[in-house]
This record gives structure tokens, C-alpha cells and sequence, in this order.
């Protein structure tokens, strides 16, 4: 009689697994801890958990001990990256981190005033919101930063233009008044609507990291963000691989994109962080194949000339006919991604010579 032997293939590492182990290639490998790119992509990630309410374990925080351990000296000779400092160590302790230090570093950066080296609203509120977590006020100016913040956002046609900086700022502004999801950020219509516009624009570009972010910026106001925009924002997650090989210089592979569009699948319910993190150094490679038609169509618009239209029902057959098949078919799910699709339209043609004067203030 002869021995079978079963055999059953290893199995894959769990999700929390898997965010273990990016948070130990992250803290301890990709990067050396004196480049500042190190502290942005570490705060995105304890971010992400943080903002998730991520269950993470003491053994999970462990490669951040001695980081949280210097991080006071860090701050005096680093005082620029303020805000990565404060949102490491918010976030560390906010997950299970055994200190107070977050309290002792909020009091010194409003006691230097720090945030008077900003010159954007955007890090202001930021700031505002980071102070806030340990109780430590900002007062000044706080309603005027939230008014112009919402009339930046609230102007649609700056949306229907590609705009990368305005774009991501919009986002952002979202993630601060809702405190990452946590209340309701009261947004106008018009609001809405640039992020609508701005979601149209990713699409069309094929930027799924912006589009991950806008996604979740719509979940948090509220509104359930387009099927389409989901669909393009679970592949793109799903077909980026985490390699055990990094370049010398990985600035330019697809971690950011991974993390937001991983984020944007954890709060909107779907299949997220599922790919296997290899131990140690790791770097992210994106096998989705893009087709981006922002240039292409700019092109065929800005050749019409004095011809060019903002009807998008007059101008939808010759535009499509410039275009080659997969770029077709990215515009025509874009133009259903949204009953918006017109309005973007007629702002992207810039097809009205007589501009609108605006009101002055």
C-alpha cells in the first residue's frame, strides 16, 4: 500500500499581512530615514491606516519605534517638514503607539508659529486640523481660510481644465472638512460639480491615482462616486504588483497610486491591498496599459479653430472620429460616467470668445 502525500500550495498572506509588511518596507528599506521622501511616503501610509481605522499591533509599529523616539530632535532641526512630523507621530500614537508626545509637538509648532511659514490656505488647514487632533487651537483667520477654500473649490470651470496642482488641492480640501470621512463636509452643488468635472478629467486622462482620490472625496460628501470611476479604480489597484527589486532612485514607480487607489477601495467596500508585499525593499510597478485622451482631443479641438463648438451634441461625432478606437472608448465611458459630461464639455471646448466677466472679491 503506498503513502499518498497531499500537497497544498502556501496560501496567500492576508491583507493585514499584507500592510505589515509595507509598513516594515516603507519604514525600514525603500528609503534612507534622512530623505524627505521617506517622511512623505510614512505619513501617507500611517495616513491611510489611521484614516481607515486600520487594527494594527504593537509588533506592526515596531519598525517606527526609534523614528518616534527622535522625532523631538527631528522636529528642531527639521523645522520645514513640520507637518509630516506632526501627522507621523498623530497617526503612530492615534494606532496604538505608547506615548503623548503628539500633544508636546502640537504646542511647540503653535508656539513657534510655524504656520506663518505657509503661504498656502490648503496648509493651513492642514495644520488647523493636525493641531486640533491634541486640542491645540488655531484661531486666527480659521473662518476666512474655510471661505476662500470653498470659493476655490466651488468655481467649477477652473475644474474642467487639466490642472494638476488644482485638481489634487480639491481633493484635499474635501479630506480636510470631512475630516477623512468622519463628518459631513457641507458641500454646495457647485462643489460637487468641480469634483464631478475633475473626476471627468482623470478619466479621460487615464490618472487613476487622481481618480482614486476623487472617488473618495465624492464617499466622504456623500455622494456615491461613478460605477465607472469604481471599475477604473479597482483595476488599476488590482494590476499594480509590489516587486522585491527596487531602482536605485524609485521616485517615479506607482506606490502613491497604489496606497490612494487602495485607500479608495477600503472605503468604498472593495478588494484592496490583496497582492503579496515582498519582504524588504519593495517597489511598485503598474501593469495597467493607459490610453490617455486629454491630448489627442485638445488637438483635434485647438486645430477646429473658429469652428470649434462647446455642444457636446454637435461636436460629439467629429470628435470621436479624430480619435483612434481605445482612445473612443475611454471618451465614451467617460461621457457615461456622469450626467455632468455636457456641462465639463463646454468648459474644456473653450469655444466662447466672449469671456464672462466674474464679480470682483
Amino acid at each position: 500500500m503506498s503513502n499518498i502525500i497531499s500537497f497544498r500550495p502556501p496560501s496567500k498572506p492576508s491583507r493585514a499581512q499584507n500592510l505589515r509588511a509595507l509598513m516594515i518596507g516603507l519604514a525600514q528599506h525603500r528609503r534612507g530615514k534622512d530623505d524627505v521622501f521617506w517622511l512623505k511616503e510614512n505619513a501617507e501610509v500611517l495616513g491611510m491606516l489611521a484614516a481607515t481605522e486600520t487594527m494594527v499591533s504593537a509588533e506592526d509599529l515596531a519598525p517606527y519605534a526609534e523614528f518616534y523616539d527622535q522625532i523631538e530632535e527631528k522636529l528642531q532641526f527639521f523645522p520645514q517638514y513640520y507637518r509630516f512630523f506632526l501627522s507621523i507621530c498623530l497617526d503612530l500614537e492615534d494606532l496604538g503607539m505608547v506615548g503623548q508626545k503628539g500633544e508636546i509637538l502640537c504646542n511647540r509648532v503653535a508656539e513657534a508659529r510655524l504656520v506663518r511659514a505657509e503661504l498656502s490656505d490648503l496648509q493651513r488647514a492642514e495644520t488647523r486640523r493636525l493641531l486640533a487632533r491634541r486640542g491645540v487651537s488655531y484661531r486666527r483667520g480659521t473662518s476666512r481660510i474655510d471661505d476662500r477654500l470653498r470659493r476655490f473649490a466651488e468655481r467649477a470651470e477652473t475644474f474642467a481644465l487639466p490642472n494638476k496642482k488644482a485638481a489634487y488641492e480639491l481633493t484635499h480640501i474635501v479630506f480636510y472638512l470631512s475630516e477623512y470621512g468622519r463628518k459631513d463636509p457641507q458641500l454646495s452643488r457647485s462643489f460637487i460639480t468641480s469634483l464631478e468635472f475633475t473626476g471627468v478629467l482623470a478619466y479621460l486622462d487615464q490618472n487613476h491615482d487622481l481618480l482614486a482620490e476623487v472617488c473618495t472625496a465624492l464617499h466622504f460628501a456623500g455622494v456615491p462616486p461613478s460605477p465607472v470611476w469604481n471599475e477604473g479604480v479597482a483595476q488599476a489597484h488590482a494590476l499594480i504588483m509590489p516587486q522585491s527589486e527596487v531602482p536605485e532612485y524609485p521616485r517615479n514607480d506607482a506606490f502613491h497610486t497604489y496606497l490612494v487607489t487602495g485607500w479608495a477601495q477600503t472605503v468604498l467596500s472593495g478588494a484592496s491591498f490583496a497582492a503579496q508585499i515582498p519582504d524588504g525593499p519593495v517597489y511598485f510597478l503598474s501593469n495597467l496599459q493607459q490610453c490617455s485622451v486629454l491630448l489627442p482631443l485638445s488637438e483635434s479641438l485647438y486645430r477646429l479653430g473658429r469652428l470649434r463648438s462647446g455642444d457636446w451634441s454637435k461636436m460629439r461625432e467629429h470628435v470621436l472620429a479624430a480619435l483612434d478606437l481605445p482612445c473612443q472608448g475611454v471618451l465614451m465611458r467617460a461621457e457615461s460616467s456622469t450626467e455632468e459630461f455636457a456641462a465639463f464639455f463646454e468648459g474644456f471646448a473653450r469655444a466662447n470668445e466672449n469671456w464672462p466677466a466674474e464679480e470682483a472679491g
